[in-house]
């Protein structure tokens, strides 16, 4: 029997829209499709080291990059806005070339506006941000975003209805759309029993150079620490990192199993509060400090919202010392959230293509 073909693609902002895209492609194998994976850059290089035997395809660059000064990104990103808007309608060209050159039955897009093709009947968005943060031009940017999303069948917002949940005004609109979809919040990790290894695990992310200006910052404060600790940079180059102090490992990048392992085996977990980064966390019921990138107003929403609620503490990155970590024990943690299982059901809508 021949398998229907659905095609994923992610964003390359970061890892984590491919990370949170694997168990959607895991599951999409369990229900007998056969997945094609797209997207570019970092993102791509994530999804080929854990799906080495499926298709993968190359999407136009977004370039999407961080400036120096955080309070400068919003402007930037205006800036860039007539390169993305490019890159968005050769994606779309693209898609309409995959569809039919891989008979592709479905789609499944996370935050790639132009992965979408009129000739199928199911094109699914993936977004946690219904609401786009952007200052005092947040009702422009979310109006816009709101607007492309209507334009996909369906859009699955990786969280929960009601007041308990992950990411707040960024996914729950005061009406909800009519083909938003709530799917419970998505990881690729498992909680394991396992010796604890590490008093820190510092897992950084993120497009440079912030994540470069934060790995500085964190390796000048932790310099002398007795503390036992893991450092994932964060990127897939092969170059070493050389530091003196002999309680740090540092590793370039880890994935699957051992990434899983890693964080299982660390008491607390230093990161960005990048949204996928606090999914993983809460399924393997971690406390954590954050450290939000600068000038992005979504992970300086969720880290301010996680601390007012008690879940976690955190700082502005120009801000952070050793002493800040003193009252992460103090906090309830992201294990209050529960573990949400992807259900079979969000998969019959591709049976009908």
């Amino acid at each position: 029997m021949v398998k229907k073909r659905i095609l994923v693609a992610t964003l390359n902002w970061g890892l984590g829209h491919s990370a949170r895209c694997i168990p959607i492609i895991k599951h999409l194998q369990l229900n007998n499709f056969e997945p094609i994976v797209a997207s570019d850059g970092e993102a791509l290089k994530l999804l080929k080291k854990e799906f080495p035997h499926l298709i993968h395809i190359e999407l136009p660059s977004y370039n999407i990059q961080y400036t120096k000064k955080g309070y400068y990104l919003k402007w930037k990103m205006i800036m860039d806005s007539p390169m993305i808007l490019k890159a968005i309608k050769a994606e779309k060209n693209l898609t309409r070339e995959i569809v039919k050159d891989y008979d592709i039955k479905g789609i499944i897009s996370d935050n790639r506006f132009g992965v979408r093709n009129e000739l199928l009947k199911t094109n699914i968005f993936i977004t946690h941000q219904l609401n786009v943060l952007s200052g005092n031009t947040t009702f422009l940017s979310s109006y816009l975003n709101q607007q492309y999303i209507s334009k996909f069948d369906e859009c699955w917002v990786p969280d929960v209805e009601g007041e308990k949940n992950l990411s707040g005004i960024l996914g729950h609109l005061k009406k909800k759309p009519e083909n938003v979809k709530y799917i419970g919040p998505l990881s690729r990790l498992e909680k394991l029993e396992t010796p604890e290894l590490y008093d820190f695990l510092i897992l950084l992310s993120g497009p440079e150079p912030q994540r470069s200006i934060l790995e500085s910052i964190l390796l000048k404060e932790f310099r002398n620490s007795k503390a036992q600790i893991l450092l994932i940079r964060g990127f897939f180059s092969e170059d070493s990192l050389e530091f003196t102090n002999p309680n740090i490992n540092i590793k370039n990048h880890l994935f699957g199993e051992a990434l899983e392992e890693a964080i299982n085996a660390s008491k607390y977990v230093i990161s960005r509060s990048g949204y996928t980064s606090i999914m993983d966390l809460a399924k393997l019921d971690k406390k954590a400090f954050f450290i939000p990138t600068p000038g992005q107003k979504e992970q300086e929403y969720l880290a301010k919202r996680l601390n007012q609620l008690g879940i976690a503490p955190y700082c502005k990155q120009r801000d952070f010392n050793l002493s800040l970590l003193r009252n992460i024990e103090t906090y309830k943690g992201l294990g209050n959230f529960g573990n949400h299982a992807i259900s079979r059901d969000l998969f019959t809508l591709f049976k009908s293509e």
